[in-house]
Formats: structure tokens, sequence, C-alpha cells
């Protein structure tokens, strides 16, 4: 029998503009689909687990499309709820050198930031899951979604369901202020956390000392302390923190650390991977999902963090939203070291 994870979030139209053109020279967009939690779904249903993706849509053919996109990703759809007018879309420029990427975001009033906790039968969505993941997003959304959210962890923990979240701090979407009254009291709830360079900060107020992540200047012991903080102040059982080091907009390194009761009870760190970048969206989802995956089918957490980081340098090779990578094509690159040598 497949293990059961369920996702919950917003699933958005992502119109995005060819190769690295800008928006005020674009005559068209790719269009797809994606969003933190939907994008951690598809990478668990290719991983091989039952993915369950839980969000609201409209009952009209963009919100059909966006569940159509799911399926073929053999996410499973039978607590996404139907209703309302409105999808969120967000708009992406790509960009290039010393030229940062933008979103613009399109998503206020969708149908998910007036979803109600009492619109899904949350004890039959967790019946029988061992994993529950949320983003930061979601409860950026509004007022709505943060009470179904917390509604959604309070009968996941009953259950015993394994809660993680990764703290995704959008500053388009709230202050720091209003993010930590939020995502402080929703810490209690939260078995593993993920986060990177600056969520921690702008989520919870805890911040790494001697960094500068625009100068892409990283101190390891500040974030290894910021690891033990996160763990002493909210009892996580385990904690990871990815580390990007933001050479431009299209070269980074890539690395994470891990510190948990088990393997990692002193913080460390992964390999750490140069990337040149094709797409750097969804890069921290296919993290999350990597360790996830890993923390369930490993031996040991190292492994899992290994697996993480080398999934997630894959994601940035991929264009969209989702990771579309197998197991076994993150083992190789744990393995190999990223040759990038052709497969014959």
């Amino acid at each position: 029998m497949k293990k059961k994870i369920v996702t919950f979030g917003e699933i958005m139209l992502r119109l995005s503009t060819p190769g690295f053109t800008r928006f005020v020279q674009t005559k068209n967009f790719d269009v797809t689909f994606g969003g933190g939690e939907a994008n951690v779904a598809v990478s668990l249903s290719n991983y091989g687990f039952d993915s369950y993706f839980v969000t609201k849509l409209p009952k009209h053919e963009i919100g059909q499309s966006a569940i159509n996109y799911l399926r073929s990703f053999g996410v499973k759809d039978d607590f996404i709820i139907r209703g309302g007018e409105r999808i969120g879309i967000y708009f992406l420029e790509t960009g290039a050198s010393q030229r940062a990427s933008k979103v613009i975001y399109d998503r206020a009033n969708s149908v998910i930031s007036k979803m109600k906790k009492d619109e899904v039968d949350w004890e039959k969505v967790f019946e029988n899951a061992i994993w529950f993941h949320w983003t930061g997003i979601t409860p950026a959304i509004g007022k709505d979604a943060q009470e179904t959210l917390k509604f959604a962890c309070e009968i996941a923990k009953k259950k015993n369901v394994i809660i993680s979240c990764d703290l995704n701090f959008r500053a388009k979407m709230w202050s720091e202020q209003e993010a930590q009254e939020v995502m402080k009291p929703l810490m209690k709830y939260v078995d593993v956390c993920i986060a990177n360079e600056e969520d921690s900060e702008k989520s919870l107020g805890l911040k790494a000392d001697e960094t500068d992540i625009h100068a892409g200047k990283l101190s390891e012991e500040g974030y290894f302390n910021v690891a033990k903080k996160l763990k002493e102040t909210y009892g996580f059982k385990t904690v990871a923190i990815t580390l990007r080091e933001s050479y431009s907009a299209t070269k980074n390194g890539w690395s994470a650390l891990l510190l948990d009761d088990k393997d990692c009870k002193e913080p460390y760190r992964s390999k750490k991977y140069e990337i040149d970048i094709v797409d750097r969206v969804g890069g921290g989802d296919a993290f999350a999902s990597g360790l996830i995956y890993g923390l369930l089918e490993k031996n040991n957490s190292k492994d899992a963090l290994e697996f993480a980081v080398a999934a997630s340098c894959l994601k940035h090779s991929i264009p969209g939203d989702f990771n579309l990578v197998s197991v076994d094509e993150v083992e190789k690159l744990v393995k190999s070291g990223g040759s990038g040598r052709v497969e014959r």
C-alpha cells in the first residue's frame, strides 16, 4: 500500500515571458500552473506516493485545466473543492546575469482566499495519511485560509500525522509583523521546519549572523546557530535550511543544512552544487518534497538531506514550477556529483 501524503494550498495560473524576454517587450506568455504545495504534491507523486492536494478552484474551464494538469502527474484530486469565480494568477519574468527575475501577483480574492474550514472533510482527508505539508504562503492568503489551515493542523496532529512547514515568506503578500503574528502560533503543530536564507528572520524573527544574501556571502556558523535556535524555541524534530549563494540571477551555489534528533544532532551541511539556472521557481518546493521523500525512505537523515539538495538542484534545470524528475535521476546525481554527461 502506498504511503498517503497530503498538501494544502493554492495552485495558480502561471504566465511567464518566453525565454528571458521582459514584461514590457513580450507579445505572448507561456501558460502553465504552479504553487508551493501543488509543486510538492507533484514531486511526491513522481516519487511513488499517494499524493493528495487540497485546494479550492472555480468550476469554469481554467479551474478544470488546473485539475487536469495535476491529474496528468498522478496527483489525487479527491479533496479539491469547486466553486467561486477566480483562480489566482502570477506573472513571471525570468532574469539573467545581474538582472533579477520578477514576479507579479494577481491573486487577490481568489477562491481559496474565501475557503471555509468546513468545506472539506478534514477527518477523511487525513484518514490513513502519514504526512501533511503546507507553506507560509497559504496563511498569507487571508483570514479564511489561516483558519482553515489551523483547523487542518489540529486534525492532522490529532491523527498523529507528521506535519512539515516551509516558512516561505512572501513580502508582496504580507509584512514581517503580520507574518510573525500568524506563523509563530502555528509552529506548535510543526514537526519538520524548512526555511531558506531569510525565511527564519522574516517569518519567525531569527536572523543568521554575518550573512549577506545579496552579496552571495553565507556564514555557515550563523545558520547552524539559527537551526539550533529554531529547534530549541519551537521544539521541532527536524530543521532544514537551504543555503543559496547568489552570484547572479543565473549562477548560484546550492546546498542545505539539517538538524534533527537522529543522525544530525549537530548541524550537518550537504554537498554544494554550482548551478546554471534555467528556472529557479519551485526550487524550494523541490527541496521540501525531496526531504519528505528522504526522511520517509532513507536509512538516515544525512542521506535524506543529500537527496533533497540533489532533487532541488535538478529542478533548477527544468522550466515550469514542477520538478519532473524520478527517484533514479536524483540518486544518480547524488552518486555522480553531476557531470551532465549524455546518457546513452
